[in-house]
């Protein structure tokens, strides 16, 4: 089991294959997806890494979350995520998961956040039918109809399909296919909707009921590692420093006599 990632919705355009079918697909945006900290069975309990996706400024980010991004030295992210991910499956703290992490064709389970679209009626939240359009039924067509029964239990139990809030929540879509991915511009392109409005983040991961292709990277699709994870050199190399040893100037064999003459001549 690897890890996922996270991208942005950008929208939804389409797309023409190979034989000529027009297809329609959804555009995320992967913008330097780095792993900001990774979780061990023997500090956390398991293993997983969490990730973070974009840029925020540092005024907009809270002072134990400015230590934290600190101590994995990556900039401050604008969408933080984690997945579970198996013991050979670890990453390094800063590394950068590219949208070639997936490859074409493959199937994948998108999570997202379902669009918000308020009170809604029992029809419209529910596909319930409705009443009748005659027989007695005034100004109640679009209504649920009743939801009680007699005088035991005498009251409505819970989980009753009724009318209220509709959308506004987490939602797994299973089995969507990757048409194609662009690590130059960073974009995943999914067959087919994705959950979530304009603009929201939605995690993509393996599909869990499909196996994962041959020609998939693992663990992971690494790009670029941060300069600041790479060792500082320390000093000059050693060729370039003089040895005290071999800086010691040998005066030429023809100058010693003439050193000898000088002292000679003050005796």
């Amino acid at each position: 089991m690897r890890t996922g990632l996270i991208a942005q919705k950008i929208g939804m355009t389409r797309l023409f294959a190979e034989d000529g079918r027009h297809v329609p697909v959804t555009v995320l945006k992967v913008d330097n997806c780095q792993v900001v900290a990774r979780k061990t069975l023997e500090r956390d309990g398991y293993y997983g890494l969490q990730l973070g996706v974009g840029s925020a400024k540092s005024k907009n980010v809270s002072k134990p979350e400015r230590g934290h991004f600190a101590k994995a030295k990556v900039e401050p992210k604008n969408r933080l995520g984690e997945f579970r991910v198996a013991e050979d499956a670890l990453v390094e703290v800063g590394t950068e998961i590219k949208p070639s992490h997936f490859v074409s064709g493959q199937k994948v389970d998108v999570v997202g956040t379902s669009i918000g679209k308020g009170f809604a009626g029992a029809m419209k939240r529910h596909n319930f039918g409705g009443l009748e359009a005659s027989h007695g039924v005034s100004i109640s067509h679009r209504s649920h109809g009743s939801t009680g029964n007699s005088q035991d239990p005498g009251r409505v139990f819970k989980g009753k399909k009724m009318a209220g809030h509709l959308g506004d929540r987490r939602v797994t879509v299973q089995n969507l296919e990757i048409f194609s991915t662009d690590d130059d511009e960073g974009l995943i392109l999914i067959r087919g909707a994705v959950p979530g409005s304009k603009g929201g983040f939605v995690l993509i991961s393996d599909a869990v009921k499909k196996l994962r292709p041959e020609d998939a990277p693992y663990p992971a699709g690494f790009g670029a590692v941060l300069a600041s994870e790479e060792p500082a050199v320390e000093g000059t190399p050693t060729e370039d420093v003089p040895n005290e040893e071999s800086s010691t100037e040998v005066a030429p064999a023809d100058e010693v006599p003439a050193a000898d003459e000088d002292a000679d001549k003050k005796d």
